[in-house]
């Protein structure tokens, strides 16, 4: 179970650099992570629809007539109404909705986990070792982590039953 402090060491370890104690320490790093940790994560999390963040959400009309978008969705991927800044507008009094959660690094899954570490390293390397070289190798790197965890995330499916099919039937 990997934590914030786990997450932002493994990208200083990328960069040849100390690993953190806390978040809170007076170090370049620990600011550094301390600053960019979350929104890193969010954007990472909100640019594809991850299984590990998905959930089905039911909403309730508010006293205004809409329905208001939970503050841990990042991003709503199927919803009955229409979605209008922070707010879902429809005639209904209830709604489903499927969308993006913010997770905590605990429920990463290892291939994310190592991509939110690739992307931090790319974050730190300019403010602390200034080093162009360096960081277009982290994109690259970046680059083809993010195309196979998309790849595994597509993947993990479960196996649906079939259950009625008369060809299968009909061979026992």
């Amino acid at each position: 179970m990997l934590t914030k402090i786990d997450l932002c060491s493994m990208a200083l370890l990328k960069l040849g650099e100390a690993p953190i104690q806390s978040l809170t320490d007076d170090s370049a790093a620990a600011q550094l992570s301390r600053t960019l940790f979350d929104t890193v994560v969010d954007a990472l999390m909100s640019l594809h629809p991850w299984r590990f963040a998905t959930q089905q959400l039911e909403l309730i009309k508010n006293t205004d007539g809409n329905f208001l978008i939970p503050s841990n969705v990042l991003r709503v991927l199927r919803s009955d109404g229409r979605v209008i800044g922070d707010r879902i507008v429809c005639s209904s009094d209830k709604i489903n909705i499927i969308a993006i959660t913010k997770t905590s690094p605990e429920k990463f899954p290892s291939y994310f986990a190592t991509l939110v570490a690739t992307r931090l390293a790319m974050e730190f390397c300019i403010p602390l070792l200034g080093d162009q070289t360096v960081f277009r190798m982290l994109v690259a790197l970046y680059e083809s982590e993010l195309q196979s965890a998309k790849f595994i995330d597509s993947t993990i499916t479960p196996v649906d039953k079939i259950s009625d099919f008369s060809l299968i039937n009909s061979r026992f």
